[in-house]
């Protein structure tokens, strides 16, 4: 079971993860993403990475954060953001077809949180 200190963590490593491969692909990878013409889907990547990175720290702030919440947001994060950061550098397409996926997940993160609101609120 993840607890507070762990979902935190985990949302702050997220971050810092989504931060520096934001960076990197503005400055390490600029040629590369230019070259696959996919400087908007690293962006996009970044940009839902750490999005959900904040979602996850949002969780962790709560006693007992809930589990179907974390797990969506870690999930989504990994397969929506990962499929396109991979997508970016490889220009396969075939790894768009997983990214709805990612996206489903981050979804399910959120709904979770809204079905578990009340809940929360009166722990």
């Amino acid at each position: 079971m993840m607890n507070q200190v762990a979902i935190i963590r985990l949302g702050s490593v997220t971050i810092f993860l989504g931060v520096a491969l934001g960076a990197f692909g503005a400055h390490g990878l600029e040629d590369l993403l230019q070259e696959n013409k996919r400087v908007e889907t690293w962006d996009t990547a970044v940009l839902y990475h750490l999005i959900h990175g904040v979602g996850l720290l949002f969780v962790g702030l709560f006693r007992v954060p809930p589990r179907g919440a974390w797990i969506c947001f870690t999930l989504g994060i990994l397969i929506f953001s990962g499929s396109l950061y991979a997508l970016s550098l490889t220009n396969i397409t075939k790894l768009g077809m997983i990214t709805p996926v990612g996206g489903l997940a981050l979804l399910g993160g959120w709904l979770a949180l809204f079905l578990k609101a009340g809940s929360l609120a009166n722990r």
